[in-house]
């Protein structure tokens, strides 16, 4: 009886060994089994992280270009030194231009004046005195060469203001009232009061007598009445990689001269010999823009770079 008992209970001994055999096995694979369906359920927060992670790895690909810059970014002009070789079709390019300029207007307002003409305004009177020189052949500091028509003046060195004033046509009227319409040409030397204009002889002989030498005057700017055309006139030497350009012919001063470049336009300083200097012939060659002081925009295209060659547009500023 002891011997049944005894082998009883060695089997069940055996029999709680296989259960604590075979039950952590079980379990794992459940659990396994359970890790697998819940990582693949639609609404699994890992899944969440991951679509989170692909959007935003897509959002830093390939950045778009700023549609507000135009074209992107603008490749940088060449500078090329005076002794610098050039192709034979750049060279063609540099002196070939259309049989006729075009040109192209943008009004301005007459309020823009004030800041655009400088010393000299239209609309205000200046007093001063009246001198008289030997004009010669009508050339002078302004550089737009010999002339037929001396009706001419030298504008005192302030009012000159580094040649602003070139080109401008002044109504002079003496203390009898006797007026004579001139343009300036030259600049009147340091020596020359502000306000004070010398006239050449032909001028001043239309006011006073020229023994007189000195009368008291007022003068006042204009826009005058005029059939011809600006023009427009390369300095002697310029080249695609220097250039100076001067404008003639026109009916109110220049304010301000602008050359096209690959970057846009670019606007020119004057100096005091009435040319406006592009010093490392950025847009030599190219489309220009002139402003008068009222704000008017006159853009010329197809004036060839030939140096010293007065060439005409088709093109003239508005009379006020």
């Amino acid at each position: 009886m002891r011997m049944k008992e005894t082998r009883q209970a060695a089997r069940r001994r055996r029999h709680r060994l296989r259960l604590l055999t075979v039950t952590p096995i079980a379990l794992i694979a459940v659990g396994a089994l359970v890790t697998l369906v819940v990582a693949f359920r639609p609404d699994h927060k890992a899944d969440a992280g991951h679509s989170a992670a692909s959007t935003a790895a897509g959002s830093r690909g390939t950045a778009t270009p700023d549609q507000g810059a135009p074209g992107g970014s603008a490749s940088p002009t060449a500078i090329r030194s005076p002794n610098s070789t050039v192709s034979p079709t750049a060279a063609a390019h540099a002196t070939t231009a259309p049989a006729r300029p075009s040109a192209s207007h943008t009004s301005g307002t007459v309020s823009t004046a004030a800041s655009l003409a400088g010393r000299i305004r239209p609309g205000i009177g200046y007093r001063g005195v009246a001198t008289t020189y030997d004009a010669g052949t009508g050339d002078g500091a302004c550089s737009f060469g010999p002339g037929d028509d001396l009706m001419t003046a030298a504008m005192n060195h302030a009012d000159y203001e580094s040649s602003k004033a070139c080109g401008a046509y002044v109504l002079v009227r003496a203390a009898d009232g006797a007026t004579v319409t001139v343009r300036i040409t030259n600049e009147c030397p340091v020596g020359c009061a502000p306000g004070q204009l010398d006239l050449s002889a032909q001028a001043f002989a239309r006011l006073a007598n020229p023994t007189a030498g000195r009368i008291p005057i007022t003068w006042k700017l204009l826009s005058p009445s005029t059939s011809d055309t600006i023009a427009v006139r390369y300095k002697t030497g310029s080249s695609r990689w220097w250039c100076a350009v001067q404008v003639i012919g026109h009916r109110n001063p220049v304010a301000r001269l602008e050359l096209r470049t690959t970057g846009g336009w670019r606007q020119l300083p004057r100096t005091d010999y009435n040319y406006f200097l592009a010093d490392n012939g950025g847009g030599c060659g190219g489309a220009i823009r002139i402003t008068d002081i009222y704000g008017e925009r006159l853009t010329v295209s197809g004036i060839a770079l030939r140096p010293d060659t007065v060439q005409p547009t088709r093109v003239q500023f508005a009379q006020h």
